[in-house]
């Protein structure tokens, strides 16, 4: 039986992710600042171990006698502390002797600089694990249909029947479900002789229009897109959290906005992923949005 580390497993991602770990027999390790903290009886089995990107020597101890790492990473808008993070890993991985490992980037990333921290970000940890010359397999993703159940799109949808989200009326997207992530992230384990990267999304790619049909559908109601200019959907997102809707220039918020403002300025869409071939090497089945809505709690915190 391998044993898998997995940094990220204490998120949204991480959930689905364990799941799938556990359900395809491997031994599963779960990194965490806080093993105490780690909801063993959700995960038995899982074994949390300290990991804290600021301490090497955690990594290396996180590592040792795995045989690989499985991870998504928290964002950051600071590229150094993104080096930080990949070069941590991977020099934890040399030590372990891991002989692969899965980097879930959680976006679109692009072979070129895009002047976005966090995406940009994504490729120098990339560049990090390349280098230990350890098998390295990159996911890449378009856009999570789990967004649309999070704080600040959910209760539009539940309590006024409208879908707001800052894409451009005609912005193709292939909007995945988490646990197809999961599931894209496995199958690239388990490949004998895997690509290096993969632009992974859901079955179909759908506008704005098309993602409120489908949730009137799943709902049983009307349901109707209105597009978000993206400092309208940052100022949102400070005012659920700080309580006012100004945001800085800089700040995280218009950081946020930073990566529609691109997506949206793009004159063939980046979130369109055509998935004939990642499809023909990863058997994974993804989930259609319909299908996916039909499954999720819309009565509670709406």
């Amino acid at each position: 039986m391998q044993t898998i580390l997995v940094f990220g497993a204490t998120g949204d991602q991480g959930h689905a992710l364990l799941q799938r770990l556990l359900a395809g027999g491997y031994r599963v390790r779960a990194a965490t600042r806080k093993p105490a903290a780690f909801p063993i009886a959700t995960y038995p089995g899982v074994e949390a171990v300290a990991a804290d990107f600021d301490d090497q020597s955690s990594l290396d101890d996180a590592a040792m006698g795995c045989d690989g790492i499985v991870m998504h990473l928290p964002f950051t808008f600071d590229r150094a502390y993104a080096v930080t993070m990949g070069r941590g890993i991977a020099a934890a991985a040399r030590r372990a002797g891991v002989q692969r490992i899965v980097f879930h980037t959680s976006c679109v990333v692009m072979d070129e600089d895009l002047g976005l921290s966090a995406h940009d970000g994504r490729r120098d940890i990339e560049r990090e694990l390349e280098a230990s010359g350890i098998r390295c397999v990159f996911i890449r993703s378009a856009v999570f249909m789990d967004n649309i159940v999070r704080i600040w799109a959910k209760p539009a949808v539940v309590n006024h029947g409208i879908f707001a989200y800052p894409c451009k009326p005609d912005l193709r997207i292939s909007w995945v479900a988490q646990d197809d992530i999961a599931a894209y992230m496995v199958a690239a384990y388990e490949l004998a002789n895997p690509g290096r990267q993969y632009l992974v999304g859901g079955p179909e790619i759908l506008v704005g229009d098309d993602v409120a049909a489908r949730l009137s559908t799943a709902l049983g109601r009307q349901v109707v897109f209105r597009s978000l200019l993206p400092d309208e959907f940052a100022a949102s997102m400070s005012r659920l959290v700080t309580g006012s809707a100004q945001f800085a220039e800089g700040s995280i918020y218009d950081r946020i906005a930073e990566f529609y403002r691109w997506y949206n300025a793009q004159p063939t869409s980046p979130l369109a992923v055509d998935l004939r071939p990642v499809l023909a090497v990863l058997p994974v089945r993804p989930t259609p949005m319909l299908v996916w809505a039909r499954e999720q709690d819309w009565l509670s915190n709406a």
